[in-house]
Formats: structure tokens, C-alpha cells, sequence
């Protein structure tokens, strides 16, 4: 594969109508099977199974993330007019606000059950997602996310910030205790999405500052160094630990995640616009992430973007995820609006050419969220249908202008599309 720059010579897929009511058909499947099927009574969401129903079990562990999320994809849901909508949003920032939010100590806990916190570690990944909650929800005009949005920056400020490096410090025990030898880029990329929904439903150029501390971090210095491949994790001063394993390849996988790569191709775009198009190397580095996970990270003999490779650039753990898939598509769509080429256009054709075959589940609704390298649908890191997050943005981000978060273009567009 080649990376053509001119002579685009149709029109792009993201501007025909059947393809962007495909799209929205999509959209519609995926908040009816999370809409309907994930309330926990008790508080909170039910984790999925593969047929989209609720695992059993009388007492659900939740984690923050995944709450956080359903706040998030639910307030889209309510800006686009989708009825009901605004009760999963209410029934997310209770759960958030009423039990994670550690009422002692200050920060939200990990994950809680029905008694209370069942892991009271406080995680940056997790405190990324309360900002986007809480900025999603200021959008909508939820009566709690002024206090949750003013509590989240602050907890973001006091404790995990760290200004000599411009980015945040990973994990904390319940009582603030800092866990120490480790830092990854993970946490911080999903905190520069937050970090910009922040600045847009909030006006607070803080928060993009951060945001572009961040990027300037792992982007334009440590993934430049890597030939646009982006390192997941460092010791405390970010210096590249390429070595480093955990066992929960889930949220720290081993070596390098192209998918990721993806997805700070399309957040760096957006932070580009959002600071006046003034960084010049952003433009490039989106360019260079993108194509290097297109070269590096997708199976040219049997399609879908492997999940890990070694610093060899040898597929790792070669099982095909539907999240590298779903960034891959959005960045593609970004791409295009900025820099327009036939490369930009015929990946995100074969991205989502590669999801209507193999990732969608037309049985039970919702998509396979792991697939084997042979592309059948498997369990091994994922167990169900647990997250409506990626997916939905995927759908949605090419119907509206690539200049912001949904939150922000679905409000600016009349959501009209």
C-alpha cells in the first residue's frame, strides 16, 4: 500500500447518503442494544454478554470507565434527539456522583458493587473518563455536572498531574498513596479527549493546554523518535519502557498497539483545529500515525488491524479488536477533511468494508468485539458486548463536520445530516 496524496477521483464515501444512513442505521442498533439491556436497578450498568444480554450474577462489579462512557455515548444520544436518553444519562451520573466518588479520601474509585467500592484504586484512565462524563454532561445541561466537572479538575490538578512532565501520573491507592515505577501514555491519550470536551463545553483554555502538554509528550517527541509508532509505557521520568508486560493486556497490552495509533491520528487533528491550526507538526504527525498503523498494524492477508506488535514491528497478540477498527475508520474520516488523498479514502473504504463483513453481529444485535486472527468471533480478552463507546463514535463522527468532539459539531450542525 502506497500513501497517494492527490486525485481523489469520487466522492467520498462520508458524503453519500446511503452511506451515511448505513451509518446512522448502525448508530440506532448499537443504542438499542446498551439502551434496553444495560440498567442495573441497583445502580449503574450491567456488563454485557455475547448475545447482549446481562451477565448473572447478583452483585455486578462496575467500573468507572464504563459508566463514564455510558454518560458520555447517551449524551450524544440526547443532543441527536434519541428519546430516552437523558434518563441513561441521569442513571450514569448518579452511579458516578453517588458511588464511585470516594466521599472520604476525595477521587473516584476504580470499580464499586452493590455494598461499596470493590477496588478503591484511583486510576488516571478512570479519572479521564468522569472529565469526559462530566463535560458531556454539561452539554446536555445535567444538573449534577457543574460539581462533578468542577470536582474531576481538581482532583485531575491536585493529584495526578505532574508539571514537570506535562502529563499525568498513572495510579494511586484509595488513600492516595502513589503507586510508583510506572507511567502510560493510555491514561493521558483518553485524558487529551477529555481534556478538549472540557475546553469546548467549558471555554477554560487550561484545559487545552493540557491537553496539548500531553501530545507534545508522547506525539511530537517520543512517538517522532519511534518513526510515528506510539509507546505505551515508561518509567517515572517517560523514558520508553519497551520491555514491560503486565498480565492484563486489556488496558497495559505488551509492546505496541496500533490501534492506538489510530486514535491520536484523529486526536491530534482535532487538537490542531482547536488551537487555530498554529502547530504545524500535528498535521504531520496524524499523517505519519496513520499511515504507519495502515503499513505496520493491518493483516494484509486476512484483514483487521492486529492488536500488538514488538518493537520489531512483528504481530504480537494477533487477535483483531473491533476499537483499532472503529479509530481507524474516524481517523480516516478526519484525515480526508484535512488533508484529502486516495489513500486517506480507500482506507476508510476497506476499514469499514472489513466491519460491515466480520464485526458486526447480526444475530444479537451489536458487534463482535474480538474476532481471532482467522477472524472468528472469540472471548479471550473481551467477554461480551461491553462497551458502546468506540463503536458509536465511529458511526457517528463521519456524519459532522472533523473539527471537535460530537459533543461539541453534533450542537454547531442543527444535527441535521
Amino acid at each position: 500500500m502506497t500513501e497517494a496524496t492527490e486525485g481523489v477521483a469520487t466522492t467520498a464515501w462520508s458524503e453519500r447518503s446511503y452511506h451515511r444512513h448505513w451509518l446512522l442505521a448502525q448508530a440506532d442498533s448499537l443504542f438499542d442494544v446498551f439502551q434496553f439491556n444495560s440498567i442495573n436497578p441497583k445502580g449503574g450498568f450491567y456488563d454485557l454478554d455475547p448475545t447482549g444480554r446481562p451477565f448473572p450474577g447478583d452483585n455486578q462489579i462496575r467500573g468507572i470507565h464504563s459508566s463514564a462512557r455510558m454518560v458520555h455515548c447517551f449524551a450524544i444520544g440526547e443532543l441527536l434527539g434519541r428519546p430516552g436518553s437523558g434518563d441513561m444519562v441521569d442513571h450514569g451520573m448518579d452511579v458516578l456522583w453517588n458511588r464511585h466518588r470516594d466521599q472520604a479520601n476525595g477521587g473516584y474509585f476504580w470499580q464499586v458493587d452493590d455494598t461499596g467500592a470493590a477496588d478503591g484504586s484511583k486510576q488516571g484512565y478512570g479519572h479521564a473518563f468522569v472529565l469526559l462524563a462530566a463535560s458531556s454532561a454539561k452539554v446536555v445541561g445535567h444538573p449534577l455536572a457543574d460539581a462533578m466537572l468542577a470536582d474531576i479538575t481538581e482532583v485531575l490538578e491536585k493529584r495526578f498531574w505532574e508539571p514537570a512532565h506535562g502529563a499525568i501520573a498513572e495510579e494511586f491507592s484509595e488513600d492516595w498513596q502513589p503507586v510508583p515505577g510506572y507511567r502510560g501514555q493510555n491514561s493521558n491519550m483518553h485524558l487529551t479527549e477529555a481534556l478538549m470536551a472540557a475546553y469546548e463545553a467549558t471555554g477554560e483554555t487550561h484545559y487545552l493546554d493540557k491537553a496539548a502538554s500531553i501530545a507534545d509528550l508522547i506525539i511530537r517527541r517520543r512517538a517522532a523518535e519511534c518513526g510515528y509508532r506510539v509507546a505505551e509505557h515508561f518509567d517515572e521520568g517517560w523514558t520508553i519502557d519497551e520491555n514491560y508486560y503486565h498480565p492484563n493486556e486489556m488496558f497495559r497490552p505488551a509492546g505496541t498497539t496500533p490501534g492506538h495509533w489510530l486514535e491520536w491520528a484523529r486526536l491530534v487533528l482535532q487538537l490542531w483545529v482547536l488551537r487555530g491550526k498554529t502547530d504545524d507538526w500535528m498535521p504531520v504527525a496524524a499523517r505519519g500515525l496513520f499511515f504507519q498503523s495502515m503499513s505496520l498494524g493491518w493483516d494484509k492477508d486476512q484483514g483487521g488491524f492486529f492488536y500488538t506488535l514488538d518493537w520489531e514491528n512483528v504481530p504480537a497478540k494477533r487477535a483483531k479488536l473491533w476499537w483499532p477498527l472503529c479509530e481507524g475508520a474516524a481517523a480516516a474520516h478526519f484525515l480526508n477533511q484535512h488533508q484529502e488523498s486516495d489513500f486517506h479514502e480507500q482506507s476508510y473504504r476497506k476499514i469499514w468494508s472489513f466491519i460491515a463483513r466480520y464485526s458486526l453481529d447480526r444475530q444479537h444485535g451489536g458487534w463482535h468485539e474480538e474476532l481471532t486472527e482467522d477472524l472468528q468471533p472469540s472471548h479471550e480478552l473481551f467477554k461480551g458486548k461491553g462497551d458502546i463507546y468506540h463503536a458509536l463514535q465511529a458511526c457517528l463522527i463521519p456524519l459532522f463536520s472533523a473539527t471537535g468532539s460530537l459533543t461539541k459539531v453534533i450542537p454547531e450542525s442543527g444535527s441535521r445530516f
